[in-house]
């Protein structure tokens, strides 16, 4: 039986498009507020841009995201990408201005899924098929986008979550928080893969991050739906 690569590329192009539009303005947000609050590092390097080719990471921003999109029907996704460089030393306020920094991420992603949402309500000005593509891609890009904010903001370093919690935290607990960056990435690989295989094969649910993400996602989305009245 052969493949409908007309049904394949139409599937992929609502769900890369988005992608690529959330992780570009998280990491140029990034960027932006470190440039406003007098680290121009990512700015001089061309950081602060909405080109997605300045931002992206070919392993961590398209193969791992696609892999985990398509096999779980769009509920889980992990990547990652280029990080934006930040001299915290550059700083007035260190400790607040990397909480600020660190936030703007998850901030720009919330923003940009309630600007998808509105968006949606235009859809219905375009021809059926045309429609039925921005429809996807919006739909999709508030999905994604919620599910990024509520990703990134879990309290483990390097993620963003865990540089505000740095940053909120006494000084003491923020140093061995900071620790933990060592073996983060580890640890969150285990939680994604390696513990769902364990639960699966002893007839337990051990997908945390279906708890940890998919919920609080799936509940922001509909909340973005019902404030923007899409539904």
């Amino acid at each position: 039986m052969g493949f409908d690569w007309n049904a394949i590329a139409f599937t992929a192009s609502t769900w890369i498009l988005p992608v690529l539009f959330a992780i570009t303005l998280h990491e140029a947000a990034h960027g932006w507020v470190a440039w406003r609050l007098g680290d121009d590092t990512a700015r001089a390097l061309g950081r602060v841009s909405f080109n997605p080719l300045r931002h992206i990471d070919p392993v961590g921003t398209v193969l791992i995201p696609a892999v985990l999109l398509f096999g779980s029907g769009g509920r889980m996704m992990f990547g990652f990408a280029k990080p934006v460089p930040v001299d915290f030393s550059r700083f007035r306020k260190p400790r607040r201005d990397m909480v600020l920094v660190a936030a703007a991420g998850p901030g720009s992603n919330i923003l940009l899924a309630v600007f998808s949402a509105l968006l949606i309500h235009g859809s219905v000005l375009f021809d059926a098929n045309i429609e039925r593509w921005i429809m996807l891609n919006l739909v999709n890009s508030v999905w994604i986008n919620l599910l990024l904010a509520v990703f990134n903001m879990l309290p483990l370093p390097p993620l963003d979550g865990g540089r505000v919690a740095a940053g909120l935290l006494p000084p003491e607990l923020a140093r061995q928080l900071a620790r933990v960056e060592r073996a983060s990435m580890v640890i969150i690989l285990a939680a994604l893969f390696i513990l769902p295989w364990i639960g699966d094969k002893m007839g337990f649910d051990l997908n945390i991050f279906r708890w940890l993400i998919g919920g609080p996602t799936a509940y922001l989305m509909d909340l973005v739906f019902s404030l923007t009245g899409v539904r």
